[in-house]
C-alpha cells in the first residue's frame, strides 16, 4: 500500500501540471504499449474527476510492475509528445511479452499483482491463457543463472502443506486490504466485491489429477486434497514472499527455476538434489519433442486445457464475463486484438519462434470471417441514392387519450435532437453509457420508404468492414424471414435464419455467442411486419432452453433480459400499433427525418446524373416546381424516387410533359405502362396479392403464390416486384410499401367481393368498436378516393379492362354519400387531415368545397404532426373555406417554411405555435428581407393563456421580452408584440425542484406583461417558491396594475412572505379579486398583516387562507377585518390549528366565512 501511495503521489504531481492535451498523449501512450485496454482507455478520456484519473493509472501502472526511474521519465516524456516509441519487448495488440514488464521487477507488497500474475504461488501448476504451439519453429529454453529461483525439494510438500503456513494468513489479509481500497475506486462501483471475494476465496488446490470444466464462464473447479478443510476465505494462506519479485520463493534447501520470459504456457522447473535437470511443464497440447523440447529435458507433464475458455483460470483472476469493468487489461474485453506473433525473448536462445494468439477458436473465427464475407457481398439498396440525414433522437410520451399507453413524442422544430454521425458512430455514443451486462435497445422508427432498412444494412457493412469493435458479431434479420407458426424457434433460428443464405453454425460457434453476449449486435429490421411485437415486456418467457419455443417468446426474452443478456437489439420499424409498448424501456430511439427541400432536390440531381440524363435536371426540377403537392410530397425518399423515374419517362417521350397533381395521378402514370404490356389479368392479380399480404401485415410472397410464370416474370422485369436481398428461398417484395397500397386501393375500387357498404370503413375516417381493417395499409385510403372519384379513361381506366373498371362508378356513390355525412367537428386532427388528403385525391370539386367549408372556426392540431403534404392540403382546404381560422400548431413538429406559409394566409387571424420555432420564424424572415409577412407572423402569433411546463419555457419568455425591448426601447405600448402586450393568464407549474430555481427569471419579465389578469403559481405537485419568491414577486405587484387573480397556494410562505405581500397588496387594491394563500405556513403574526391590509383591498372577492398554521388569535383577527370589508364575499379560514368552536363561534358572527 506504500507502494501504491508513491506511485499516486507522483502520477498526481505530473497530472497536475499537464494540458490536457498532453493528458491524453499519456494515455495514448499506456494504450500502445498495451498497458490500457481500448474500453477503459476511452472510459479515462471522459473521466471528469482529476485524482479518481490518477488513481486509476496509478492502479494500472502498480500492476504492471515496478516504477523505477526509467519508467517514470518514459511517463515524463509521454506527456511532451504526443507519440510514444515503443520498446523492443512489449507487443503489439495481441502480443503477451512477458519480458517487458518482468524487466521493470515487482514491488514489494503488490497483492495486486499476485491477483494477476503468471506465477501464482498458490497455484505453482498455473493455467496459462490459451496457446497454439503447433507448427512453430524451435524454442530453446535458457538456463542462465540470472533467473529467479526458489527451492524445489520438498515443492510437492509445499503444495499440502501451504494451508498450515501462518505468513499466509497474513498475506490474505493485505489482500483484502487492498481489495477494500480498490473497490473504492469510482470506475470499480458498479462490480460486485462478493463476487471478487469469491474468486479469492475459492477452496481450489492441486492435486494428482486437474479437473478442468468444460462449459466456459463458469468459475474453475479443481479437486480438493483430502485434508483440506473449509476455512474463512481471509484466512487461506499462500506462499510466503521474502523478495521483490513474486515469482521468487526461498525454501530450506535446493531451488526450483521459474523461466517468466518463456512464452506463455511454458514452466521449466529445475532443482538441485532431485534427480531431474529440469522439469518443463506445458499447458495444452502436446508439441512435438524435436520441436520445442532440448535434450536436457528428461521429464515432461502436462496439464490438461480447457477447450473453450480463452482465458486465465486462475482463482485469483475473475473472467471478463463476470467483471467487465475492471480496469486491468487482463479482464476487459479485446476490442482491438489482431492475431500476431510474440517477439522473440531476449532470455531464449537459438532460432527465434513466433507463437500465433488466436483470439477464439478457430471455429469461431471462421464463422466471424464468413458473417463479415456476406454482409460485405450485400447489394446496395434497391431504392435509389440516397441523400446522407442525420437521424433525430425522440422519445415515447404519454398518450392524449386517456390509456396509458405511450405513443411517439412530436418535439417542436427547434427542440429536435439530431444524432451527429451515422449510425454506427450513434451506436458508439449509446454504447459507452451502456451499464454492464446488461441488454441495449436502440429503435430506429421512419415512416415508410424513409430509408430505415439501409440504415440497418449500412451498419453489418461498416461492422464487415472492420469498424465497430465492440462488437463481435452483427446479425441482420429482416423480420419477414421469421414468419414459420407454432412452437419451433431455437435462438439460433433467430440469429441466422433458415430462410437467409446459410451460415454454418455448430455448437462451438453458438455456445460461444450465447456466453459473450456483450459482444453481440442483433438487428432486426422492418419489425413492424411481426405479429408477435405487442406485450413483450409482459409475455411469458424462460431462460435459454434446448426446447424449441414460439418467436414471441424468443422476443420477449430478450426484451426482458433473459436471453442473451447484455447484448445490443437494434430494431428498426414504423412507429404505429403497439410497438411503443415493447419500446417503454429502450435506451434509445431515433427517427429517421424526412428530405428538406434542399436534399430532395439533390437527390434528383443524383438520379439523373446516375442514369446518365444528367441534362435533364434542370427541366425535371421544372415540373417538380410546377406541382406543389408533389413537391411536398418529395420530402420522402420512395416517392421522391417515384417523381424522378415519372419525370424521366415523359422527358424521354419528348412531348409537352407535365407532373399530375395528385399522388394517384403519380402512381398511375408509372404503372399505365405497365399494365399495357401485362399479361390478361395479371395487374388485377398481383393487386389481390397485395391487399391479401397487407391484410396479414407481411410484404413478401414466394414465387409459388402467382398464377404463372409469366405473371411473376412480367411484375420482376417491370421492377413491381424484385427479389429479397439474402435470401435463399424463392422470395419477392413488392418494390416499395406506397406501391403495395396502391395495388391494394386497386383491388378494392374494382373487385366485387367486398359489398358496397363495408367500403367506406376501408378510409378509416370514423372509429368503429369492431374494425375489420387496421389500415396496415395506411396509404390505402387516399389511393382508395383518388382511383374511384378521378375520371375513369385517365385513371383506373388505364390500369383495368373497361368493363372492371364500371365498377367504380357504383362504388363512387356510396363513398359520396358517406364524406357528405361526415361531422368534421367531431373528428380528431389526424383523421381530419385524412380526409382532407382523400377530398384532394379526389378531384372531385363538390366533396372538396363541403369538406373545406365545414371546417369549424378553431383548429387545433396540438401534438398531431404536420408533414409537408399535409400543410399544402390543409393551407388549400383553408383558403377555400373563405372564413377566419384560428390554428394551434404547438407540438406538431411544423417546418419553418410551412409554418410560414400557413401564417402569411389572409384567412388565419390568430395562431399558436412553440415560441422557440416562431422566433426562429420571425428571424429568418428578418434576413429575408419579407416585412410583410415579418409583420403578419408578429400581429397573429398569440400565447394566450401559457403554462410554464419547464425552464425552457421560462427561457422561451424572457427571449420573447428581450425580443420586444430591442424592437421598441422608448417602451411604446402600441409598438409592443402583440403575444406579450395581450397575455391576460399565465400558469407556473414546475414543482419544488425546478419551481424555486426558475422563478426569479420569471419574477423579472413579469412587468412586461401588461394585460396580466390571471397569475397562477399553485401547482399540483407545489412550487415552493417560498419567502423570497414572494418578495420578488411584491416587487412587480405596481406594473401589474390588472392583476384580478392572484394564485399563491402550496408554495411554502411563512410570516416573513405574508408579511411582504401585505405591504406590497395595496398596489394591486383597485384590481384584485381574488387572492388564495391555501395550504402555506403562515402563523399569526401573517394572519395579522393580512387583516391590517384587508380593509384597503377594496375590490377583494374572495380570499383563501385555508390549510395555514395561524391560531385563534389569527382568525380573530382576520375575522375582525372582515366587518370592515362589506365588498368581500367569502373568507375562506378552516385550519386544522384553530379549535373547531372557535371556527364555529366566527362562522356564526359573519356568514361570509367559510370552513369547507
Amino acid at each position: 500500500m506504500n507502494h501504491f501511495q508513491a506511485i499516486l503521489t507522483q502520477v498526481q504531481t505530473l497530472l497536475s501540471s499537464q494540458k490536457p492535451r498532453q493528458v491524453r498523449a499519456l494515455l495514448d501512450g499506456l494504450l500502445e504499449e498495451e498497458l490500457l485496454s481500448r474500453e477503459y482507455h476511452c472510459a479515462l478520456l471522459h473521466e471528469p474527476d482529476g485524482d479518481a484519473l490518477a488513481r486509476k493509472i496509478s492502479l494500472t501502472l502498480l500492476e504492471k510492475g515496478d516504477l523505477d526511474l526509467t519508467f517514470l521519465s518514459w511517463v515524463c516524456n509521454s506527456l511532451q509528445a504526443p507519440t510514444v516509441e515503443r520498446g523492443t519487448s512489449y507487443r503489439d495488440h495481441g502480443g503477451h511479452s512477458l519480458c517487458a514488464t518482468m524487466e521493470l521487477g515487482s514491488p514489494e507488497g503488490s497483492y495486486l499483482e499476485l491477483l494477476n500474475s503468471d506465477a501464482d504461488p498458490l497455484h505453482l501448476y498455473h493455467l496459462h491463457d490459451q496457446m497454439d504451439l503447433a507448427g512453430e519453429e524451435e524454442i530453446e529454453l535458457s538456463s542462465e543463472p540470472d533467473t529467479d529461483t526458489i527451492n524445489c525439494d520438498q515443492f510437492s510438500k509445499l503444495l499440502q502443506d501451504m494451508e498450515m503456513d501462518e505468513e499466509t494468513r497474513e498475506a490474505y489479509a493485505n489482500i483484502a486490504e487492498l481489495d477494500q481500497y480498490v473497490f473504492q475506486d469510482t470506475q470499480l462501483e458498479g462490480l460486485s466485491k462478493d463476487l471478487f471475494i469469491e474468486h479469492i476465496g475459492a477452496e481450489e488446490g492441486f492435486g494428482e489429477n486437474i479437473e478442468i470444466p468444460v462449459e466456459a464462464g463458469q468459475k474453475p473447479q479443481k479437486r480438493r486434497f483430502p485434508e483440506e478443510h473449509a476455512m474463512d476465505s481471509k484466512h487461506r494462506k499462500l506462499a510466503p514472499t521474502s523478495r521483490t519479485s513474486l515469482n521468487y520463493l526461498d525454501l530450506p534447501t535446493g531451488h526450483i527455476q521459474i523461466f517468466t520470459t518463456l512464452p506463455q504456457g511454458l514452466w521449466q522447473i529445475s532443482g538441485a538434489g532431485t534427480g531431474l535437470s529440469s522439469v518443463l511443464i506445458y499447458r495444452g497440447e502436446m508439441p512435438q519433442v524435436n520441436q520445442i523440447l532440448p535434450s536436457s529435458n528428461p521429464t515432461i507433464l502436462t496439464l490438461p486445457q480447457s477447450p473453450d475458455r480463452p482465458g486465465s483460470t486462475s482463482p485469483f483472476t475473475p473472467s471478463a464475463a463476470d467483471l467487465p469493468s475492471m480496469p486491468e487489461p487482463a479482464l476487459t474485453s479485446r476490442v482491438n486484438e489482431t492475431e500476431d506473433t510474440t517477439s522473440p525473448s531476449p532470455c531464449q536462445e537459438g532460432p527465434e519462434s513466433s507463437i500465433e494468439l488466436p483470439k477464439w477458436p478457430e471455429a469461431v473465427e471462421r464463422f466471424q470471417h464468413s458473417l463479415q464475407d456476406k454482409y460485405k457481398a450485400l447489394p446496395e439498396s434497391p431504392s435509389g441514392p440516397l441523400v446522407a440525414v442525420q437521424l433525430v433522437r425522440a422519445r415515447l410520451e404519454r398518450g392524449s387519450n386517456k390509456s396509458q399507453e405511450r405513443e411517439l413524442a412530436t418535439p417542436d422544430w427547434t427542440e429536435r435532437q439530431l444524432a451527429h454521425g451515422g449510425l454506427a458512430e450513434v451506436l458508439q455514443v449509446v454504447g459507452d453509457c451502456r451499464r454492464p451486462r446488461e441488454t441495449q435497445v436502440v429503435a430506429v422508427l421512419g415512416k415508410a420508404g424513409q430509408g430505415k432498412s439501409h440504415w440497418a444494412r449500412t451498419v453489418s457493412h461498416t461492422w464487415a468492414c472492420g469498424q465497430l469493435l465492440q462488437y463481435d458479431f452483427v446479425f441482420y434479420v429482416p423480420c419477414h424471414c421469421l414468419d414459420r407458426p407454432g412452437d419451433t424457434y431455437h435462438l439460433r433460428d433467430l440469429l441466422c435464419p433458415p430462410s437467409l443464405q446459410p451460415l454454418a453454425m455448430d455448437d462451438e460457434v453458438f455456445d460461444y455467442i450465447v456466453r459473450q453476449p456483450d459482444r453481440v449486435l442483433l438487428i432486426l429490421d422492418a419489425f413492424e411486419e411481426l405479429e408477435a411485437q405487442d406485450s413483450l415486456l409482459h409475455g411469458p418467457c424462460g431462460p435459454l432452453s434446448p426446447e424449441p419455443r414460439s418467436l414471441r417468446g424468443l422476443l420477449a426474452g430478450i426484451f426482458q433480459r433473459k436471453l442473451l443478456r447484455g447484448c445490443t437489439l437494434l430494431l428498426t420499424a414504423r412507429p404505429r400499433g403497439r410497438l411503443a409498448q415493447s419500446l417503454s424501456k429502450a435506451d434509445a430511439i431515433f427517427e429517421v427525418p424526412s428530405f428538406s427541400t434542399k436534399q430532395a432536390q439533390t437527390y434528383m440531381r443524383h438520379y439523373f446524373e446516375n442514369s446518365g440524363t444528367a441534362g435533364n435536371q434542370d427541366k425535371a426540377l421544372g415540373l417538380l416546381e410546377g406541382q406543389p403537392l408533389l413537391l411536398s410530397y418529395s420530402h420522402s425518399p420512395v416517392l421522391c424516387r417515384s417523381v424522378c423515374q415519372l419525370s424521366k419517362a415523359l422527358l424521354e417521350q419528348g412531348t409537352e410533359a407535365q407532373l399530375p397533381c395528385t399522388l394517384t395521378g403519380l402512381y398511375v402514370g408509372l404503372l399505365g405502362p405497365a399494365a399495357r404490356n401485362s399479361p390478361p389479368g395479371a395487374l388485377v392479380e398481383l393487386a389481390k396479392l397485395a391487399w391479401e399480404l397487407g391484410r396479414r401485415h407481411q410484404s413478401t410472397l414466394q414465387e409459388t403464390q402467382f398464377s404463372s410464370v409469366e405473371v411473376k416474370t412480367w411484375a420482376v422485369t417491370q421492377g413491381l416486384m424484385q427479389q429479397t436481398l439474402g435470401t435463399t428461398e424463392a422470395q419477392l417484395a413488392f418494390s416499395s410499401f406506397l406501391l403495395q397500397c396502391f395495388l391494394g386501393a386497386v383491388w378494392l375500387a374494382q373487385c366485387n367481393e367486398i359489398k358496397d357498404k363495408e367500403l367506406p370503413q376501408y378510409l378509416a375516417l370514423t372509429p368503429r368498436k369492431k374494425r375489420p381493417y387496421d389500415n396496415w395499409l395506411e396509404g390505402v385510403p387516399r389511393f382508395l378516393a383518388g382511383l374511384v372519384f378521378q375520371p375513369r379513361a385517365h385513371c383506373l381506366g388505364a390500369l383495368v379492362e373497361p368493363a372492371v373498371a364500371a365498377v367504380a362508378d357504383r362504388k363512387q356513390k356510396v363513398l359520396t354519400r358517406y364524406l357528405k355525412r361526415l361531422k368534421l367537428g367531431t373528428l380528431r386532427a389526424g383523421r381530419l387531415l385524412e380526409l382532407l388528403h382523400c377530398a384532394h385525391e379526389s378531384q372531385e370539386p363538390g366533396i372538396w368545397e363541403h369538406v373545406a367549408h365545414q371546417l369549424p372556426g378553431h383548429l387545433s392540431f396540438l401534438g398531431t404532426r404536420l408533414t409537408p403534404p399535409d400543410v399544402y392540403v390543409l393551407g388549400r382546404a383553408l383558403e377555400t373555406a373563405s372564413q377566419d381560422f384560428s390554428l394551434d400548431l404547438r407540438q406538431t413538429g411544423i417546418e419553418p417554411s410551412g409554418l410560414g406559409n400557413l401564417v402569411g394566409l389572409s384567412c388565419v387571424t390568430s395562431f399558436r405555435a412553440s415560441l422557440s420555432d416562431t422566433m426562429a420564424l420571425w428571424e429568418s424572415l428578418q434576413q429575408q428581407g419579407e416585412a410583410q409577412l415579418l409583420q403578419a407572423a408578429e400581429e397573429k402569433f398569440t400565447i394566450e393563456p401559457f403554462k410554464v411546463k419547464s425552464p425552457k419555457d421560462v427561457e422561451d419568455l424572457d427571449r420573447l421580452v428581450q425580443t420586444q425591448r430591442l424592437r421598441n426601447p422608448s417602451e411604446d405600448a402600441a409598438k409592443d408584440l402583440p403575444a406579450v402586450r395581450d397575455l391576460k393568464k399565465l400558469e407556473f407549474a414546475l414543482g419544488p425542484v425546478l419551481g424555486p430555481q426558475a422563478f426569479p427569471t420569471l419574477a423579472k419579465i413579469l412587468p412586461a406583461f401588461s394585460s396580466l389578469q390571471h397569475l397562477d403559481l399553485d401547482s399540483l405537485s407545489e412550487n415552493k417558491i417560498g419567502d423570497k419568491g414572494v418578495s420578488k414577486l411584491s416587487a412587480t405587484f405596481p406594473q401589474l396594475k390588472a392583476l384580478e387573480t392572484l394564485n399563491l397556494s402550496q408554495n411554502s410562505i411563512t410570516d416573513v412572505g405574508a408579511c411582504k405581500l401585505a405591504e406590497a397588496l395595496p398596489a394591486l387594491a383597485k384590481s384584485l379579486l381574488r387572492l388564495s394563500l391555501y395550504n402555506n405556513c403562515i402563523c399569526d403574526k401573517g394572519a395579522k398583516s393580512l387583516a391590517q391590509v384587508l380593509p384597503d383591498m377594496v375590490s377583494l372577492r374572495v380570499m383563501d387562507v385555508q390549510f395555514n398554521k395561524f391560531t385563534a388569535a389569527g382568525a380573530q383577527q382576520l375575522a375582525s377585518s372582515l366587518q370592515k370589508c362589506p365588498q368581500v364575499e367569502t373568507l375562506a379560514m378552516w385550519t386544522p390549528t384553530i379549535p373547531f368552536g372557535v371556527q364555529e363561534h366566527l362562522q356564526h358572527l359573519d356568514a361570509r366565512i367559510s370552513l369547507r
